[in-house]
């Protein structure tokens, strides 16, 4: 980008906003985002034998997610209340952690994007992840939570390189 780069949450006082989008056409838009808990072998196998007394954390995790995404505009002050089209929220287990990795996917016809929600559901599915499991590790570690790609809009598409950097 040639020149300063400006937020669009303020105004020309520096206060915050919310966008106006009305003049902006309705586009096909998603976006994917990631994220990881790291916990202890010993919480990775509760987790991974449905041990965990508050039930099944991936499909719990996975519901959270989607709840959360659907409502992010509650949760983040200057975001666009939305339509989701579709929202889907995959938790699996990954041994190499040891933890649990989260992908969500949005998807809308809008004039805003959707990486917002994404994030969103990847975070909170994330935290639900902790809370059932906090009983077993409480030294658990959420990271790296981060978006993968976003398509449509404007600035068209939008993916992460494979290292990973901006």
């Amino acid at each position: 980008m040639v020149g300063r780069m400006t937020l669009s949450h303020l105004d020309g006082a520096g206060r915050p906003h919310m966008v106006d989008v009305t003049g902006k056409p309705a586009t096909a838009r998603g976006a994917v985002a990631e994220g990881a808990i790291r916990m202890s072998r010993e919480a990775f196998q509760l987790v991974a034998d449905g041990a965990v007394a508050k039930g099944n954390v991936l499909a719990v995790s996975e519901v959270a997610g989607t709840l959360a995404a659907k409502r992010t505009a509650e949760l983040i002050p200057l975001c666009h209340p939305l339509g989701l089209d579709h929202i889907e929220v995959e938790a699996t287990l990954d041994t190499t952690l040891p933890g649990v990795r989260v992908r969500a996917a949005a998807k809308t016809v809008g004039r805003t994007g959707v990486e917002m929600e994404a994030l969103t559901a990847v975070s909170v599915a994330l935290l639900a992840v902790y809370d059932m499991v906090k009983a077993a590790d409480r030294a658990m570690e959420i990271q790296g939570v981060h978006l993968v790609e976003k398509t449509g809009g404007r600035r068209g598409d939008w993916r992460r390189n494979a290292a990973g950097s901006r």
